[in-house]
């Protein structure tokens, strides 16, 4: 394995169980940064760091326009007051939007109470909200107006200054942090209301992966003018990486081709299984090149996997490869070959 691949070779035997031996053939596929430049962006996506004014539809179609694709799309919401990361898959990558968009949420927020309170009953009404909370959609929302139950994994409060409260807060997709702050200010018999707002992280994306429009303007017409890939390569990432804390399970050549035309993930064709499969869970199925092929449900344990010998092993759900990327080897194909 080399330095070019998404699974990294370091932690491999202590990640993986080692199902069946295999090899893969070179003459097809391609490893995710070695693809050419023009497959590399329409397989890519690009962690934009989102300012203040514009809307997420709006620094979607900048992208969109920036690079000249079809198609982009974004993994979640952020209204236009607020900035921080914006995953933006572009073209291939996009068939993974919905996926990702039900990803935990870590934002940095200000909040201004109405009146003084006390620093320690400021933490203590603060740390109530952690756990599962009741929330009604703000007016402004595109949403039902309908109350929603959502979790707030952790609150944690960076600075109290008179009354303005920072803190960072890891919540469920979908939680309205300017109806947490109000509900904050209710119970605090004050009120309060959020003054600004960040996302830090969202799923796997966070600040360190963010790049700015003009970051990527500048690199995409460096390479149109003078043939320079390495800064569009930095800002844009394979779409591999996106799904990077999804379980994973590596397959054989010889069975890619069936499941990119639908079936699902038999047991023959496995080679490496990750120790972390767990049954109904999801996982994502990468070829020897570490390409994404498809998404789907586990239908049983990684260490069950590891010892069944035929049946089928994932239903598969969303398939991400192009067909003919890889040669057809199933029965009924015209190479007519075993997986």
């Amino acid at each position: 394995m080399g330095k070019t691949e998404i699974i990294r070779e370091k932690d491999f035997e202590e990640r993986f169980y080692v199902k069946d031996e295999a090899t893969t053939d070179e003459s097809y596929g391609c490893y995710p940064y070695n693809r050419p430049m023009e497959e590399y962006i329409k397989k890519g996506f690009v962690c934009v760091d989102k300012p203040m004014g514009p809307s997420s539809h709006e620094v979607v179609v900048w992208v969109r326009r920036i690079l000249n694709v079809n198609k982009t799309g974004h993994t979640g919401t952020l209204d236009p007051r607020v900035t921080g990361v914006l995953p933006v898959m572009i073209e291939d990558s996009t068939k993974l939007v919905k996926v990702l968009q039900g990803s935990e949420k870590e934002y940095v927020a200000l909040m201004r109470l109405h009146a003084d309170v006390r620093e320690e009953e400021i933490r203590r009404v603060m740390n109530l909200f952690v756990g599962k909370i009741y929330q009604r959609p703000p007016l402004k929302s595109a949403v039902k107006k309908r109350i929603r139950v959502r979790e707030i994994y952790g609150i944690e409060i960076l600075e109290i200054d008179g009354r303005d409260v920072l803190f960072k807060v890891r919540c469920e997709a979908g939680t309205y942090i300017r109806k947490l702050c109000t509900d904050i200010g209710e119970v605090l018999g004050v009120g309060a209301h959020m003054q600004e707002l960040r996302r830090t992280r969202t799923g796997v994306f966070d600040e360190s992966m963010t790049y700015t429009l003009h970051d990527l303007l500048d690199a995409y017409v460096f390479w149109k003018e003078e043939g320079e890939e390495r800064y569009l390569r930095e800002i844009i990432k394979p779409m591999e990486l996106a799904v990077a804390n999804v379980p994973k399970i590596v397959i054989k050549d010889s069975a890619v081709d069936a499941i990119c035309h639908g079936a699902d993930l038999m047991a023959k064709g496995v080679v490496y299984v990750e120790k972390t499969v767990k049954k109904d869970a999801d996982v994502a199925i990468f070829t020897l090149k570490h390409e994404l092929v498809a998404l789907g449900k586990a239908l049983m344990d990684a260490e069950d996997m590891l010892n069944v010998r035929s049946g089928p092993v994932v239903d598969v759900t969303r398939v991400i490869m192009e067909r003919g990327t890889y040669p057809a080897m199933w029965k009924g194909s015209t190479a007519s070959l075993p997986v």
